[in-house]
């Protein structure tokens, strides 16, 4: 039987916030963005909503790397919480990086993380999958959108994106 492309949404999927998203071929694993959310006026005591990472933490032997978009909160805001849990590389571009250190160093787990900075146009091997970074327009500088190639297929990422249904 053929090997199937799994892609995992684990948050960011009509909410706003929580962005993250696994991708899984033949065994291994990708994953981009690392977001949180705000929580709801009925959450009391709650201060972040980070997405449900227990299937990463459980196949983190077949996680290969995270790979994050830009630096917004609800890209990179549940990263310090996963990195606590299972040391994984994470790719971003340097003012990425840059924020991401921030978070981290606040954490205490800043000397541990293997951080990896990338440039749009560069390729990225992890496996069978190939992550190709495409320099991206975005209220953030930094910002990447990738071209995730797989055996079944190329996935294009943007990272944030809004459909304006009522154009000027």
């Amino acid at each position: 039987m053929a090997e199937k492309l799994k892609i995992i949404p684990l948050g960011g999927l009509n909410e706003i916030g929580k962005n993250m998203t696994a991708y899984e071929y033949g065994g291994e694993i990708i994953v981009v963005d690392c977001g949180m959310a705000f929580p709801g006026d009925d959450m009391y005591g709650i201060d972040c909503v980070i997405p449900d990472v227990t299937y990463l933490v459980k196949n983190h032997n077949r996680l290969r790397g995270l790979f994050i978009t830009h630096g917004h909160e609800d890209h990179i805001g549940g990263l310090a919480y996963l990195l606590k849990k299972v040391n994984v590389p994470v790719y971003g571009t340097r003012m990425t990086l840059g924020l991401i250190r921030g978070k981290l160093e606040e954490h205490g787990i800043l000397k541990q993380a293997k951080l990896i900075e990338i440039e749009p146009r560069k390729t990225v091997k992890m496996g069978c999958m190939a992550v190709e970074f495409i320099k991206v327009n975005h209220s953030i500088p930094g910002a990447v959108g990738m071209a995730i190639h797989t055996p079944a297929g190329i996935i294009v990422h943007t990272g944030d994106f809004k459909v304006d249904y009522t154009p000027i």
